[in-house]
């Protein structure tokens, strides 16, 4: 009994320190072009990154920015939204989640 009671809780740990991932979705509004500049001007990418990663959100509808903290996360979440840009966070999906 025990055995069950250390496993789940290590299982809630490793879960709580999977890193924080900054999605961008499609939307209907904002040009290719001005995703990529976003992308750019705001996490530094290069043109082909970013380039990169604004095709993929707009081919399969989302792309992963940014990966990391909490906190960190949040503040780009709400930058990409300053930038009118639909973004949002989850969890770092896990081996077998």
């Amino acid at each position: 009994m025990e055995r069950e009671e250390t496993s789940a809780g290590t299982a809630e740990r490793t879960a709580a320190d999977r890193p924080w991932q900054v999605v961008v979705w499609n939307d209907p509004v904002n040009l290719m072009s001005y995703v990529s500049y976003v992308f750019r001007s705001y996490f530094g990418f290069s043109r082909a990154k970013a380039d990169t990663l604004m095709l993929q959100v707009h081919q399969e509808g989302k792309a992963i920015v940014s990966s990391g903290g909490r906190e960190e996360s949040e503040r780009h979440v709400q930058a990409m939204h300053g930038y009118g840009l639909w973004a949002t966070l989850q969890h770092e999906q896990g081996e077998g989640a």
